[in-house]
């Protein structure tokens, strides 16, 4: 899967580098599949062999006015090469002109030629982001994401729990909600999680018993948010009376999306029990625990030190 360059010279956030199509307009379908770019430099020297071919090319002033500096003989060589390794696509920057021979290739050839008037190297960052984002490793999740206190809890369990009225009674003590039902996750270097809804279900949530809400029009614009890095998995589970649920919070349990171990609870849920405090308490204590203070831990050192006490006895008068 890739993202072709029609969609990179036609996306809203890359909309203030103001790309412009100078040739090779056939060649927009063509695929870009990693989100590394290559700014050629001195490989149009004699190392062509290096030109990546799956990776989008950046020429700024240095790569025009070599080539533009080249003989006819050694232009026709770099040309050539260029040609054979069938990059996805050529942007220039800084506003500079392609030279005719380059313009002339792209158009022969297919291969969109883009300029743009920013510098390489902020192109570079902004694009980069952008293919990192679309190209990043997805997976879609059953359940409701929400932002409480800045930490993203991601709610799980099984169909009518009570996911979705835990997610709106959080959203009504002021926190956010990201997506509910279905929750697209993405991976981003190194190794974060950020969570998004899709765009066709984006700000609705569905309580049984009433229907389908808007909870930007109920609550406003700031009881949404368009994505969240994930920070806590909590699965809701129906209370069992045989059962047995963590009550010290000695052990730390993860659960694995995408490859990346997210901290993990189960809370039990039964009438009369307020399960958004429950949450919005784990939200708390991941806080504390980011800030390096464990509650649990440090209970079980005061208690192992009280029972090191006692096994050594009373001092002595």
């Amino acid at each position: 899967m890739g993202v072709s360059v029609k969609e990179l010279f036609e996306a809203k956030e890359l909309k203030e580098f103001s790309l412009e199509l100078v040739a090779g307009g056939k060649g927009l379908g063509k695929e870009i599949t990693t989100s590394r770019i290559q700014k050629p430099g001195l490989l149009l020297t004699g190392l062509l062999e290096e030109l990546h071919s799956d990776r989008l090319q950046i020429f700024g002033a240095a790569e025009i006015g070599y080539l533009k500096s080249l003989t006819d003989e050694k232009l026709n060589e770099s040309l050539g090469v260029l040609e054979r390794s069938g990059v996805p696509a050529i942007i220039v920057t800084r506003e500079l002109d392609p030279p005719d021979f380059l313009v002339a290739l792209c158009q022969e050839k297919s291969i969109p030629l883009l300029k743009t008037r920013y510098t390489s190297s902020v192109l570079i960052e902004g694009t980069t982001k952008y293919l990192e984002e679309r190209l990043a490793p997805t997976t879609m999740l059953h359940g409701v994401l929400v932002d409480v206190l800045g930490i993203g809890i991601m709610i799980t369990g099984k169909s009518g729990i009570g996911k979705s009225e835990c997610a709106l009674d959080l959203v009504s003590r002021g926190y956010r909600l990201v997506s509910d039902d279905v929750v697209i996750v993405k991976r981003l270097p190194p190794s974060v999680l950020f969570g998004t809804s899709s765009d066709l279900i984006r700000y609705h949530m569905e309580i049984r018993g009433l229907g389908i809400v808007n909870i930007k029009d109920l609550y406003g614009i700031t009881a949404i948010r368009e994505k969240k890095q994930m920070d806590i998995v909590v699965e809701l589970v129906k209370w069992e009376p045989d059962s047995e649920y963590e009550r010290l919070g000695f052990e730390e349990n993860t659960y694995d999306v995408l490859g990346v171990p997210l901290p993990y609870m189960r809370v039990p849920v039964s009438p009369g029990r307020s399960v958004a405090t429950i949450v919005e308490v784990a939200a708390r204590n991941q806080i504390l625990k980011i800030m390096g203070h464990h509650s649990a831990r440090k209970l079980e050192a005061h208690l192992d030190s009280a029972m090191k006490g006692l096994a050594r006895g009373p001092k002595k008068p």
